[in-house]
Parts: structure tokens; C-alpha cells; sequence
């Protein structure tokens, strides 16, 4: 029987089973989490983020990000430098679910990744935010080598730009 579907899964058995067992009840347990809503899981899943495997890592985040919860944002900024370059792209995804403008000095710090993935990720959610402090870092972003990074962030360019215009008074 998986963690996920056990009548009996609540939060703190959720959270036990995160902290130890195979890699398959860890990252059971942290999807379950996530889909639960419970904002009680928000330490349980900070821990997962330490977690030596990188799926169990991956699957913190994105719970993380399923919860919606602008306290799962500092949580997100300490795996920013995670070693994989999907776990920090994953983070960023799910700090554009969140929305928290508290994250855009630590996503411009993301255009510089050494990963085209995590670039374009950044670029994205910077976009979505309208943060008008990253015009400078993503203007040097249309020189980027890959064309898909300087393609998103044209765009997010263009949102930012457009949000930030002030409706003329008649």
C-alpha cells in the first residue's frame, strides 16, 4: 500500500515517513503532503529539502509549490543553489505559483544560472511580477547564447513594461 493512499496518512505520519524509509515512501509522502493543502507540512517539506535523493528533493518543491503559501517562499530560496539544475528550475516554477514579490532579488540572481533552464524560469516569473528591477538583468538577457532564454525574456520585457504603465487620466 502507498503512504498516499493510507486512510490513516495525516500530516505528522506524512512527515515521519519523509524522514526516513525507501526513496519511493519519502517522495510518496512528500506528494501527499502537497496535496493535502495542509500548511502544517511547510517544516516537514523544508527538511525534505535536504534530503540526499534528488527525486525526494524534487517532490518537496513541488508540493511546496502546490501549497500556494507565501511562507513556503524561504523554503524555495535555500534550494535556489541546489547542485541540480532541475530541483532549482522546479523552485522557480513554484515560486512563480506563489507570486510573492518578497522572491524577485533571488530570481534576478537566477538569470545568471549556468543553466538555460533556470534562466528561462526566472525570466518568466520575473515577467509575471512585473518586477520592474529586473529590466536591467534581463535587457542583458537578449544577448544570451541560447535563443530561447533571449526569446523569454523579450517577453518578460514586454509584461513588465506593460504593467508597469500608468493609466492616462482623462
Amino acid at each position: 500500500m502507498s503512504v498516499s493512499a493510507d486512510p490513516f496518512s495525516k500530516p505528522a505520519s506524512l512527515a515521519a515517513a519523509l524522514k526516513g524509509g525507501t526513496v519511493k515512501k519519502r517522495r510518496e509522502a512528500a506528494v501527499a503532503l502537497g496535496k493535502s493543502g495542509n500548511l502544517s507540512a511547510l517544516p516537514a517539506l523544508g527538511e525534505g529539502l535536504a534530503d540526499p535523493h534528488p527525486g525526494v528533493r524534487a517532490d518537496c518543491v513541488v508540493a511546496l509549490g502546490r501549497l500556494g503559501d507565501s511562507a513556503a517562499v524561504p523554503f524555495l530560496l535555500q534550494v535556489l543553489s541546489d547542485p541540480e539544475a532541475d530541483i532549482r528550475a522546479g523552485a522557480i516554477a513554484a515560486l512563480g505559483r506563489i507570486r510573492d514579490p518578497s522572491s524577485i532579488d533571488a530570481l534576478i540572481g537566477c538569470l545568471g544560472d549556468r543553466d538555460d533552464r533556470v534562466r528561462i524560469g526566472a525570466a518568466e516569473v520575473l515577467g509575471k511580477l512585473g518586477a520592474e528591477a529586473a529590466l536591467g538583468p534581463l535587457t542583458a538577457l537578449l544577448q544570451d547564447p541560447f535563443a530561447a532564454v533571449r526569446e523569454t525574456a523579450g517577453i518578460a520585457l514586454q509584461k513588465i513594461r506593460k504593467s508597469s504603465r500608468k493609466p492616462y487620466l482623462s
